[in-house]
């Protein structure tokens, strides 16, 4: 569908802030999709847009609803195991599972299906089947030697996997290889791994905010004395004066008693 030139750049300059805050702010990009769907929602990309938009604040199910709009409009099936992973986020590992055997699923490109294996084993650990799971994520693509944009989701996973069932052993070979694959930081493996290690890390801006309290503490401190003396001084100046005052008042009462007597 084509729209008016300044309508299409209003469209895409929310849709330029939904994928750029996505990540780091879901729920302003949430806000910019719901402008985007007002004022083109019978756009398969606009609607493809909110859908992930409320998929990354966890609104399953308006979501998936906005993914089958996309769908129907655009006829691709790209979309096909996120949909699925929607069922899962709304406690229907069922019909998860029930879509990862559906023939839509060999209409998927390579990185579609390896998407689809990882929400066929999540559902299968939703439902408690460990084993199945493990199993679910055994493949030529978990064994392969490159590193392809989904290797370090998938060793990962299948790590995750291996340790909930109690096999750390082979866990962290599978989080150490995860490690090997995860070039962009994707995934927490190397945390994963270390903990496993029994290696713990201290944060050094945590150290930085801990040193700059004490520092704080000490200034303060300081300043509490500082602050004593100067009115303990100040006591002491008027001690004198009171001291001097007395003296001096003494001194005129004498000398008039002289007076009195001459």
């Amino acid at each position: 569908m084509s729209l008016p030139k300044t309508l299409a750049d209003d469209v895409a300059k929310n849709l330029v802030m939904v994928a750029r805050l996505i990540d780091e702010d879901p729920e302003r990009a949430y806000a910019y999709s719901k402008v985007a769907l007002r004022l083109a929602s019978r756009v398969a990309a606009v609607r493809e847009a909110g859908g992930f938009a409320a998929y990354a604040n966890q609104k399953y199910s308006e979501a998936l609803a906005e993914f089958r709009a996309a769908r129907r409009m655009s006829g691709s099936v790209e979309l096909w195991p996120v949909m699925a992973d929607c069922e899962r986020g709304l406690g229907r590992p069922e019909k998860a599972l029930d879509m990862a055997g559906a023939p839509e699923v060999h209409k998927l490109d390579k990185a579609g299906q390896v998407e689809m294996r990882l929400v066929a084993a999540g559902a299968r650990r939703d439902m408690g089947q460990l084993d199945a799971a493990i199993v679910t994520l055994q493949s030529p693509e978990l064994a392969a030697g490159s590193v392809q944009p989904w290797t370090a989701r998938l060793r990962y996973a299948y790590a995750d996997a291996l340790l909930a069932a109690g096999r750390e052993g082979e866990a962290r070979e599978w989080f150490a290889k995860a490690v090997e694959a995860d070039r962009d930081g994707s995934t927490d493996a190397s945390d994963r791994l270390a903990e496993l290690d029994g290696v713990d890390f201290v944060d050094a801006l945590d150290e930085e905010a801990a040193d700059g309290a004490e520092e704080t503490d000490e200034a303060d401190g300081a300043e509490e004395v500082d602050e004593v003396v100067v009115k303990e001084a100040a006591v002491d100046v008027e001690d004198e004066d009171e001291a001097a005052a007395e003296s001096e008042s003494e001194s005129d009462a004498e000398a008039k008693a002289d007076r009195d007597e001459v």
